[in-house]
């Protein structure tokens, strides 16, 4: 079975956010596809329209797909960066909480926990998000209970994780979950990641 991962994109994401999860779902399928296995997964990048997205930093990004035309997703991942504007736009967000209800599983990268937040996504879960975000993601949704110093909180269908390349041990994390530790392990190693595998989940390890 591939899975296909729908990657929200928009203008200020931070590069890591995204090229780190990106990375480690290409080469987790490279490496199944090497040993003879479908591609365990397909992600896709998902705009809300399709001109150029300007990364932080300045870096171009093309996306795939729009709210409206991209395939059913089985999983929904939303990176940070500057996410205030994509926090105020109705109609992403009403997508978000859409794609998260039909999802598999729903996920986030850094500030992308903001955008989940703002729409409902994670309502009374534990979650985490970068350091430096931590105190404003508790202020501004006191429902929450918001996680410090872990790589990533798994609460079932819902994974956050902290900022940047804490994104890349998540992804791995999912990978793991969603087809084997065999293959998260072989594909940390291929990237030449030291997997930092320090989290919160249900089971409390």
């Amino acid at each position: 079975m591939t899975r296909i991962v729908g990657l929200l994109i928009f203008d200020d994401i931070e590069v890591l956010d995204l090229g780190g999860p990106f990375e480690v779902l290409s080469v987790a399928s490279r490496l199944a596809v090497r040993s003879g296995e479908d591609a365990p997964f397909q992600p896709l990048l998902i705009a809300r329209d399709l001109q150029p997205v300007s990364a932080r930093g300045g870096l171009r990004v093309l996306p795939q797909f729009t709210l409206t035309d991209h395939p059913p997703l089985d999983v929904l991942l939303v990176p940070g960066g500057v996410v205030d504007a994509v926090q105020a736009d109705p109609l992403v967000v009403a997508w978000v909480r859409a794609q998260a209800a039909r999802a598999e599983l729903t996920a986030s990268v850094c500030t992308g926990a903001f955008v989940l937040a703002q729409a409902g996504v994670l309502d009374d879960r534990r979650v985490t998000t970068h350091w430096e975000d931590q105190a404003d993601l508790a202020r501004q949704f006191p429902a929450l209970t918001v996680v410090p110093d872990v790589s990533w909180v798994d609460t079932g269908d819902v994974v956050t994780s902290g900022g940047i390349s804490a994104g890349i041990d998540m992804t791995l994390h999912l990978v793991e979950r969603l087809h084997s530790r065999a293959l998260a392990e072989r594909t940390a190693r291929q990237m030449a990641y030291s997997w930092m595998d320090g989290r919160w989940n249900e089971a409390g390890a």
